[in-house]
């Protein structure tokens, strides 16, 4: 009986199979390649922009660390040996991820409240933070159903951020040889997905992207100055945890280094937060000398972060208006072939700082960064004003962009982005029509930056490398002023 049964089975199951293969060739063989092949996406023919609502969800994916002599792999190695700070760059995550939403659905008008709301909630999520770093559209979902390609960068940056630590955390990969691994998490970043933030200097990306003079450029730092400085505390603390870990080496004392800068960032840099951005060659000169193209990749991606936001607080321009404008911005800063040789090119203004140290000089609006913005606006300038300024217009202007740099909104300072406030004080200044429009590029203005910028740094000699024969031995810690916080 048991032997009935089972040919009866077989001969079912026969049945179905003919039938199957039967619909299976109706189907024909076009659809049968598709649902074999069709999902299989080669990331250097990719698009970058495909078309509107048809956006391939390329997820992340990690380089093994496998190394030759061993089955192990450095890959969460931060995680386990360093999990405080971990977390910390877990809240942070948390809080760039929601900014995106918080912007787009909360109304200008109520941008008091929003900016109090949310950098509460940024407090409490890093001291209370994921388990696990969070990819952007886990807290801000609405962002990815419309601008995806954004998250898509600032994610895959993001996993650059967690191979890098991961490489200098392991105690296996000896000291002479984080250069070279390193460089490989740069190739992998730079070539597997056609997305990667460029490894040439912000001072050449900024330029690129033509942004000062549209009418969004400023609108989160002066609006939402509270959140934007979360942000900026953020953007110390990611650059001060490698000096950290370049400064101690690979043994034990890069515990304690990890642990006096995260002190550092609570005590101090939380409490009282940079009024700028800083970028990492000044506040991770020795990781910047080791691996310039990764420290700019930083420093591109964190700009990215302040663009987006300006851009999502701009309340005159439809989501889809928006979009094209971020996407406009996402490929000018985007990798381009040649930046590599580029990627040397920029100064070291404090070599020999201590990230567990927070300096007078990380405090103020005085810095690279808008050094950078300075020269940028002197560049476009002889465009805009062609007729020439006076000395008083000249003050003027000047004390205009110092204030639009600075966040908040100060006694003096017209509303507005800093294209508003300059066009207020000087209303014959002429505009490109394509810096005002989303998506629009103002090719001339940024040729004229890109010529400015060659002029004043094309022959500066490149950073020197960074020796790595012998492991470092971490300092004793500076004396410092008792923290604001536990005075």
């Amino acid at each position: 009986m048991d032997g009935m049964r089972r040919i009866e089975a077989l001969r079912r199951c026969s049945e179905a199979c003919v039938t199957l293969r039967g619909m299976i060739g109706k189907l024909g063989s076009g659809v049968v390649v598709f649902f074999m092949l069709g999902c299989q996406v080669d990331p250097s023919t990719h698009p970058v922009f495909p078309p509107p609502l048809i956006e391939q969800r390329t997820e992340t994916t990690h380089l093994r660390g496998q190394r030759h002599t061993t089955l192990f792999s450095y890959n969460i190695d931060f995680y386990q040996r360093h999990r405080p700070a971990y977390l910390v760059s877990s809240g942070i995550h948390f809080a760039h991820g929601k900014q995106h939403d918080v912007l787009l659905l909360n109304p200008f008008d109520q941008h008091p409240r929003t900016d109090y709301d949310f950098n509460l909630e940024c407090l409490a999520y890093l001291y209370h933070a994921p388990p696990v770093e969070p990819q952007m559209q886990y807290y801000g979902p609405y962002a990815s159903t419309v601008m995806w390609q954004l998250y898509r960068a600032i994610d895959w940056t993001h996993m650059h951020h967690e191979q890098t630590y991961d490489i200098l955390s392991d105690r296996n990969i000896p000291w002479h040889e984080k250069k070279e691994w390193t460089d490989r998490a740069v190739h992998y970043y730079l070539h597997y997905m056609n997305i990667p933030r460029s490894p040439a200097p912000l001072d050449v990306t900024m330029r690129r992207a033509g942004v000062m003079m549209k009418p969004y450029f400023t609108r989160f730092r002066n609006y939402y100055p509270l959140s934007n400085n979360f942000f900026y505390y953020a953007h110390w603390w990611h650059p001060s945890i490698y000096e950290a870990m370049m400064l101690a080496g690979n043994d034990q004392e890069q515990e304690s280094m990890i642990r006096q800068t995260n002190e550092t960032g609570y005590l101090r840099v939380l409490v009282d937060r940079p009024l700028r951005m800083l970028l990492s060659r000044e506040i991770m000169p020795r990781y910047s000398r080791l691996s310039p193209e990764s420290a700019n990749i930083f420093d591109n991606l964190h700009m990215l972060h302040g663009i987006a936001y300006d851009i999502l607080a701009y309340d005159k321009w439809t989501i889809e208006q928006k979009r094209a404008e971020l996407y406009r911005v996402l490929d000018a800063m985007k990798y381009h072939p040649g930046d590599e040789q580029l990627a040397r090119k920029f100064p070291v203004p404090h070599p020999d700082m201590d990230p567990r140290v927070y300096y007078d000089w990380m405090r103020g609006t005085d810095g690279e960064m808008n050094r950078i913005m300075r020269e940028m606006l002197e560049e476009m300038m002889p465009m805009m004003m062609p007729q020439g300024m006076s000395q008083d217009q000249r003050v003027r202007l000047m004390s205009q962009f110092k204030m639009k740099m600075t966040p908040g909104l100060e006694d003096g300072e017209q509303p507005g982005s800093l294209m508003e406030a300059l066009k207020a004080l000087m209303p014959d200044m002429q505009m490109m029509p394509e810096a005002m429009e989303p998506g629009g590029t103002p090719q001339k203005m940024i040729d004229a930056m890109l010529q400015g910028w060659d002029k004043k740094y094309g022959s500066l000699p490149d950073v020197l490398p960074l020796p790595m024969e012998g492991e470092p031995t971490a300092p004793p810690p500076a004396a410092q002023s008792v923290p604001i916080s536990v005075r």
